[in-house]
């Protein structure tokens, strides 16, 4: 089986608050970390009540300070939102603390809404110039040089493996122009993944920073002890993109018996259509549709969310995912 990791947006569920959100992130990085998972990556996301990872590179030292062998990183910083030479300083910080453990994943979309772009003072045209931006961030990796008049400090010469994310084909071109890892957001916009994996694959440059294509693709995983169990927990993200579907963010709320009184049949296939590619159930289920995605895609590491509301059974899930995805360290903890 490939490597498995995780993406964690920090969740603020109901009845709940920031603090505590950032307690469970760490709890569950160190918990993943033992049984053997390969990555724990935070996004960027602004004006969210539910998700608590907007200053990410400030998460991602929490996390990173408070575990002592797994990678941490963005997926994503969203590049637009800030200068190249801001994000290489805050990435360079990190791995100069975290030596050989720091990835830094750059998306080009905003990660919230309009109003929100405005207060970031992000201009609506940021994103047009992404693949420039990713040039300059790169460059300021490279160690510098003796006349170089502007040099990240830290950063200059440091190891931040840099990702490139989309939901579309176009980073999947960019970074293979680039030679840069890939990885895909098909656990929450799964209609391009195939197509933008075999552009990827065929464009794809051998550069210093790879020899040939990498790429990681995104997939939620809801995981209990039955099928039955696991539906239910899967509530509770239903209910979360119900509400970005009506424009009205909310804290992760209980999961439900019953869904067919919270959404319309509209948003039903909506929501079910953006979450289609969520492995949901019991070890069986779970195990079948891990072997399904691989298959599928082809993907060199798969990385997998969970936003469940009660932190013990979001920690269950992925010891079940741990334990079916054959992954070393789940014999040590036992």
């Amino acid at each position: 089986m490939i490597p498995l990791s995780v993406l964690d947006l920090s969740p603020i569920v109901a009845g709940s608050d920031a603090s505590q959100a950032f307690r469970n992130t760490l709890a569950l990085a160190r918990h993943v970390e033992e049984l053997g998972y390969n990555r724990f990556w935070l996004a960027e996301h602004h004006n969210m009540p539910g998700i608590a990872s907007a200053a990410t590179s400030v998460v991602i030292g929490h996390v990173a300070g408070g575990t002592s062998r797994i990678r941490v990183g963005s997926g994503g910083i969203m590049l637009p939102n800030h200068s190249p030479l801001v994000i290489a300083e805050q990435f360079g910080t990190l791995a100069a603390m975290y030596p050989g453990r720091i990835d830094l994943g750059l998306g080009r979309a905003p990660g919230t809404d309009q109003r929100t772009m405005r207060a970031l003072r992000r201009d609506y045209s940021s994103a047009d110039t992404f693949p420039q931006d990713v040039v300059e961030l790169l460059s300021y990796f490279r160690a510098a040089t003796p006349n170089q008049a502007i040099r990240a400090v830290p950063g200059a010469g440091l190891d931040v493996p840099v990702w490139l994310l989309g939901s579309s084909t176009f980073s999947a071109q960019l970074a293979a122009q680039l030679g840069l890892p890939f990885a895909f957001a098909s656990h929450f916009a799964p209609d391009q993944l195939l197509p933008a994996l075999e552009l990827y694959r065929s464009q794809f440059t051998p550069s210093e920073y790879l020899e040939k294509p990498y790429a990681m693709a995104g997939v939620g995983v809801v995981a209990a002890d039955t099928d039955t169990d696991a539906r239910r927990l899967f509530t509770s993200l239903l209910q979360q993109f119900v509400a970005l579907q009506r424009g009205r963010p909310l804290l992760l709320q209980p999961p439900v018996d019953d869904m067919s009184e919270l959404w319309s049949p509209q948003e039903q296939f909506g929501v079910e259509h953006t979450l289609r590619l969520a492995i949901v159930g019991g070890p069986a289920t779970v195990k079948a549709g891990l072997e399904r995605f691989i298959a599928e895609t082809r993907v060199d590491e798969v990385i997998v969310t969970a936003n469940i509301y009660d932190h013990v059974a979001r920690l269950h899930s992925y010891e079940i995912l741990a334990e079916v995805g054959g992954l070393a360290g789940v014999a040590a903890t036992r």
